[in-house]
């Protein structure tokens, strides 16, 4: 058996095409959410999540061959940190009866105050906005976390 990592989109990953291109072999499973993280633009100018006690990061779950993961190294960079967290699940398609899922995310552990975004970041973070929308991501969860930072198109 193909051993298979469950990885939990937060920020631009959330676009569905960018995500397959990054991992071609990556499948969506699903939607979670972090209680208790609460969603910034950290001073990179890129998304992160950072704990803070009755906030919540919702996002998009795709399993991950390993060479997706290995992809995913590489897009992520050295300034994220992986970890491993449980992932309370709300929707899922291939994850049986499960309540929650360990989960690889990717974590700015050193930048954790709030910036402006990448012009460029703002583009792909609409696109995945629009997709997380899509799958069932709450607009007033976008509204109150994502649009301070991420002006729409």
């Amino acid at each position: 058996m193909i051993n298979k990592t469950v990885y939990f989109a937060y920020g631009s990953n959330l676009w569905l095409d960018q995500m397959k291109q990054r991992c071609p072999e990556s499948k969506f499973v699903g939607i979670g959410f972090l209680d208790d993280w609460k969603w910034i633009i950290n001073v990179r100018g890129y998304a992160n999540i950072i704990p803070s006690a009755g906030d919540i990061v919702y996002g998009l779950l795709f399993e991950l061959t390993e060479q997706d993961v290995r992809y995913l190294n590489r897009y992520e960079g050295t300034q994220y940190q992986r970890q491993t967290i449980s992932v309370e699940l709300i929707n899922k398609e291939d994850l049986q009866s499960k309540r929650a899922a360990d989960s690889l995310v990717y974590v700015d552990v050193e930048r954790k105050s709030e910036s402006q975004p990448k012009k460029e970041y703002i583009y792909r973070m609409n696109m995945g906005i629009a997709d997380a929308l899509q799958q069932g991501i709450p607009s007033d969860y976008i509204d109150k976390y994502l649009r301070p930072f991420i002006p729409s198109k």
